[in-house]
This record gives C-alpha cells, structure tokens and sequence, in this order.
C-alpha cells in the first residue's frame, strides 16, 4: 500500500548470475524416437594400476525439438531440466553432419 500512495513502482532486487551448463561433445547414435536422440560421449580414462589409457563411453538422451540430427551427426548437447525419465540433455547444434547415402 505504501508503494502505491507514493506512486513509486516496486523494484526487485537483481538475480544472481546463472552459472553455465555442462555440455558434451558426441555422436548420435539412434534417432528413431520422435524429438529424441540418443547421443554416445566417448572419453579416455586412465587406469589406476597400469596407466593404459582405455576408452569408455555414456549414452545421453536429449532433446531435439526439430528433428535436426541424424544417425552419425556430430553435435554438441547442453544439460537442462528433465524432460522426460531419461532426459536431462537437449541439443545446442549440429557440429558435423554425417554424409548421407545419396543416388549415385
């Protein structure tokens, strides 16, 4: 009420600055759902006893609002909030596309 008498408007005070989102680098490897992908992240972890470097991968589902991505496509994938069971990433961009099979 005394915001109003004075007829000064009401300010909030600034939100804290959001930090930035995770993002990985990977390959699609199944695009057969409708707005999803599933996206294979492949990384070297080194191994505690014999220092060999061995490969292992996750498989992350995001979200791909308009079908953009293909089997084979590089992109780049952001967290975000869960969208489904098994969604909690949704695409930023296409990095490469994978060449298509074309009529020769």
């Amino acid at each position: 009420m005394a915001a109003e008498t004075t007829g000064q408007a009401v300010v909030s005070p600034p939100r804290p600055k959001r930090r930035k989102r995770p993002t990985r680098i990977g390959i699609v490897s199944s695009d057969k759902r409708d707005k999803t992908i599933r996206v294979q992240v492949s990384y070297l972890v080194k191994h505690p006893k014999y220092g060999k470097y061995m490969r292992r991968r996750t498989v992350l589902h995001a979200h791909d609002e308009n079908n953009e991505a293909a089997v084979g496509d590089t992109v780049e994938i952001m967290m975000c909030r869960p969208i489904s069971k098994t969604k909690a990433w949704r695409l930023v961009r296409i990095i490469e596309r994978a060449p298509r099979g074309g009529a020769a």
